[in-house]
């Protein structure tokens, strides 16, 4: 579905990003892979190089703007183009009361997970827009369509803030052929995640997945198939709208 596209996927070196990359490249995609952690990043990228896919690491940071800039620019220079951007890089935090939350801690939460966001759009919109053409997937969670059972409220405020930004742009790119939606996951095992959840007691468990219709939390792999529907040509006709991918534990 997605052969020849170009994709670029932040914090795709683990987790959710790293099952979208996975999934990317096996759909054929040219693809940027940004996270932090270069030993990490590099492993990845070369796995996927000794499959055959097309596929560059870039270590980037997705707060700071030059960082951004610097990565999309390597990806045009390798690919010519960028059709496709996901935006999962982000991060959660420790569920605690607001009253426990110091403006520093609010700030960088909000800044890893929205203000993320918007630098990695701005930079690659200019790009889009010249070619009359794009997708946009902005990665968020339940916590910020309902609430969060793992983090605090400043990572809520941060998620559903994406969603804001999500409707805006798809409303102003609309007319440049440029699509922007997002996807919601519930909590989803990933190496994160599955550690706060391994501490909670069997009854908290318990309680969690009888609110599940589907009866058990999600792997990485069963967010990136919405994502690559999103990113894909069967959702050219979808845009401004959060798919929410939680084992029906949320219903908009």
């Amino acid at each position: 579905m997605l052969k020849d596209k170009v994709a670029i996927v932040t914090g795709g070196s683990r987790g959710i990003g790293k099952a979208i990359a996975q999934l990317f490249a096996k759909e054929e995609a040219n693809l940027c892979v940004t996270a932090l952690d270069r030993n990490r990043l590099e492993t990845f990228v070369q796995n996927l190089r000794e499959k055959n896919f097309n596929c560059i690491g870039v270590v980037a940071d997705s707060t700071r703007e030059d960082e951004v800039k610097g990565m999309v620019k390597e990806t045009v220079k390798t690919f010519g183009r960028v059709d496709i951007l996901v935006n999962n890089a982000g991060g959660g935090s420790p569920l605690v009361s607001i009253e426990e939350i110091e403006l520093e801690e609010w700030e960088r939460i909000i800044r890893n997970n929205l203000t993320s966001t918007y630098i990695c759009c701005r930079a690659v919109i200019p790009h889009m827009k010249k070619q009359k053409n794009g997708k946009i997937v902005n990665v968020s969670s339940v916590a910020g369509r309902f609430f969060s059972q793992l983090s605090g409220p400043n990572y809520a405020s941060a998620k559903a803030g994406i969603h804001g930004l999500t409707r805006q742009l798809a409303r102003e790119l609309g007319p440049f052929n440029i699509m922007v939606n997002a996807v919601a996951p519930g909590m989803t095992l990933t190496e994160r995640v599955e550690k706060k959840w391994l501490s909670r007691a069997e009854d908290y468990q318990d309680r969690i997945l009888s609110m599940i219709p589907l009866g058990h939390l999600a792997q990485p792999e069963d967010i990136a198939g919405p994502v690559l529907f999103l990113a894909s040509n069967l959702s050219d006709y979808v845009t401004g709208v959060t798919l929410d991918v939680n084992g029906g534990f949320y219903m908009a």
